[in-house]
């Protein structure tokens, strides 16, 4: 049980979502609805200059990765916990979540209950899993485990660029580079990704959620 009434935020891009949760919440008497978001900037913003002891966070926002928007939360604020709340079932991602700081995972089906108990865990200081998703993370794979991608500002719009399959001459004059220095970070992506080719590029960046 709750011990002390939580200030919780809900960061997700679907405003149907964030109404839902609002109203299975709002009538507990441990919870506070702090703020609800429908991006990641909006939210750290608020985060600066508001307590918030939880927050329950969408993996896919318009303007940052979960993953990413994990660990700048975690700069701002290292006590607050984040419960990833998502549809996304790969461990890949599960476990980077955890990696980055989060304090537990659980995907859109969760029942009442349970979210409220991956909440209490989660302010109690605990790492915590709805069921799916602890059946999901019983077999972890190799792959699982994948380093995390750090890409500097100009590499994420390269990698952008590229996958709306523009051609290297295009980037270079969209961005005013010249065309060797954007087939210079095209090739730095693909060492960065450990793989071969474009197609292969597009791939993981969007398994790994940075596109």
């Amino acid at each position: 049980m709750l011990e002390h009434k939580v200030s919780l935020a809900i960061v997700d891009d679907h405003p149907v979502v964030i109404e839902g949760l609002q109203n299975i919440l709002k009538n507990h008497d441990r919870i506070t609805i702090a703020g609800s978001f429908v991006n990641g900037q909006d939210f750290l913003s608020f985060l600066k200059t508001n307590k918030v002891d939880a927050v329950l966070l969408d993996i896919s926002l318009p303007d940052i990765s979960g993953i990413e928007l994990c660990m700048e939360i975690k700069k701002i604020s290292a006590r607050t916990a984040i419960l990833a709340l998502s549809n996304h079932d790969e461990r890949s991602i599960i476990m980077k979540m955890i990696a980055q700081g989060a304090s537990g995972y659980l995907l859109k089906n969760t029942g009442l209950n349970e979210l409220l108990s991956c909440i209490e865990e989660a302010v109690n200081g605990n790492i915590t899993f709805s069921a799916a998703v602890r059946d999901i993370i019983s077999n972890p794979q190799p792959e699982d485990f994948r380093e995390i991608v750090r890409l500097t500002k100009r590499e994420k719009e390269i990698l952008n660029l590229v996958a709306l399959g523009k051609t290297t001459q295009a980037i270079a004059d969209e961005l005013f580079l010249s065309k060797l220095t954007v087939e210079t970070h095209r090739k730095h992506l693909l060492q960065k990704f450990k793989v071969k080719n474009v197609a292969e590029l597009i791939k993981i960046a969007s398994q790994e959620n940075l596109l």
